[in-house]
């Protein structure tokens, strides 16, 4: 994919829905040249305001289409503004799970104008079944009380902490957003559920002895819909830390009202039952929390309550930074 990005947010009704697109402006700034969103959106990425003419006069080369719903589907008055994109002269990029070029109208403007489409959901390579053979370096994995809390984030912050101290350290992209950010890895709820271990095994191979592998989680063990998806990457991870990741203002799981969220012990406790199917040393290091939602003085108490609560460093990596996590590293 070409770089610079217009931002496509279409009419999303809320801002985790555009979670994908704010992931890469927060991480790669210097790619997105605005935003573009129809009426009624109410996500804000906090760029300029383009249209898809201003954006192309401005050297953008690919519209990601940055939402993220549930099913993956994309709303047919979407696909008006992606043909217009293309004809004026830019590739597309979506992480939605339909792809692109499955439908008629935007594959038949592709094909005329020249244009790349770009489905990064969708591995295009073959996958074997886990093992859960043991492999040589170490491995990272961030797991949550919930989808949608901050384990992308913390995984990427805790790769920048670590590259800041010279250390080997690779952060690996298990979703669209990440995969966008990184330019590499595998879209593992699109793995067919027998593949989903080995995806992850395939994804952080053996490596140096003194590498780490930041591996980014998805889910919760505690979420209905996704609860498979987690599981999976935890054995194929065979992570020998993991972190916590959780969003303390949320009432329920995200898009299930009827669902409770676990404690944050009850949460360590069975993902480490799982990770020790394959590690049987996993360990958790530190607990990340998004407090986006709270002041400053109840932010502070609260992360000094689970901090004395749990034990572990307790912080939000992206206003605190993830130096207490690394330096609890085995």
């Amino acid at each position: 994919m070409q770089n610079p990005y217009l931002m496509f947010l279409g009419d999303v009704g809320d801002q985790l829905g555009a979670k994908t697109a704010q992931g890469i402006v927060d991480w790669r700034p210097e790619w997105c040249i605005g935003q573009l969103r129809l009426p009624n959106c109410k996500a804000d990425l906090r760029i300029r305001d383009i249209t898809i003419e201003e954006a192309v006069a401005s050297g953008a080369k690919t519209m990601i289409v940055g939402i993220v719903n549930s099913g993956g589907f994309l709303p047919d008055h979407w696909i008006s503004v992606i043909v217009e994109a293309i004809e004026a002269g830019m590739d597309v990029a979506s992480g939605l799970h339909i792809r692109l070029s499955d439908i008629a109208e935007i594959k038949a403007a592709a094909e005329k104008n020249g244009a790349a489409l770009f489905d990064v959901r969708h591995p295009t390579n073959s996958i074997p079944t886990g093992k859960g053979t043991p492999r040589t370096g170490k491995r990272l994995l961030a797991v949550g009380t919930d989808c949608s809390v901050g384990k992308m984030y913390t995984a990427l912050a805790i790769e920048k902490e670590m590259h800041k101290r010279g250390l080997k350290a690779d952060f690996r992209a298990t979703g669209q957003t990440g995969i966008f950010i990184a330019g590499s890895g595998i879209s593992i709820d699109a793995v067919v559920a027998d593949f989903i271990s080995g995806a992850v095994e395939e994804l952080s191979p053996a490596n140096d002895a003194d590498h780490w592998d930041i591996i980014e989680g998805q889910g919760s063990l505690f979420h209905p819909s996704f609860a498979g998806v987690s599981l999976g990457l935890l054995h194929g991870a065979q992570a020998d830390a993991l972190v916590l990741c959780h969003e303390p203002t949320r009432t329920h799981m995200r898009g299930l009202p009827h669902q409770p969220l676990p404690d944050l012990r009850t949460c360590m406790e069975l993902n480490l039952t799982t990770a020790r199917l394959t590690n049987k040393n996993a360990h958790f290091v530190g607990v990340a929390i998004n407090t986006s939602d709270l002041d400053e003085a109840k932010r502070q108490e609260y992360l000094a309550k689970v901090e004395k609560e749990l034990g572990l460093p307790t912080i939000d990596p992206f206003k605190d930074g993830t130096a207490a996590i690394v330096d609890n590293l085995p």
